[in-house]
């Protein structure tokens, strides 16, 4: 099939594939007597694969680990279960952090209500509130 098809198929943009094709994720396929690229139906799950696991937001580099294990014949399941695990764990992490964040924003807020929105030199409204908090974090 031709990369039209096979991005119709699995849902995956041509400059997508083209894109996973020069990192290395997919293998350079199959070339017709007119330079068209060739897919076979393993490029199509392997598209399916990696497309799968970029949207549980896997990083490149662990997606082709998984591909290597199975380009081995070594089953890249426990890998991925860890892999699952340890992007599950960042995402509580960083929900935590969102949700300090989500409520240093309310408080700056409600303290930057009683400021004048008038202070064009922003000495005594709530931008002072803001550039303070940023010298805090370079400190």
């Amino acid at each position: 099939m031709q990369i039209q098809e096979l991005a119709q198929r699995t849902g995956v943009s041509a400059t997508t594939i083209r894109y996973y094709e020069s990192i290395g994720l997919l293998p350079p396929p199959e070339r017709r007597a007119n330079g068209y690229r060739e897919y076979a139906e393993a490029d199509m799950d392997r598209v399916r694969l990696v497309a799968g696991a970029r949207s549980l937001d896997l990083p490149l580099d662990d997606i082709r680990e998984i591909l290597a294990l199975r380009d081995r014949r070594e089953a890249p399941c426990r890998v991925l279960l860890d892999q699952l695990e340890r992007k599950a764990a960042e995402i509580r992490q960083r929900i935590v952090q969102l949700k300090r964040l989500e409520q240093e924003l309310r408080q700056l807020h409600a303290l930057g209500l009683s400021f004048p929105t008038d202070d064009v030199d922003g000495k005594h409204c709530v931008c002072h509130l803001v550039s303070e908090r940023a010298e805090r974090q370079s400190l």
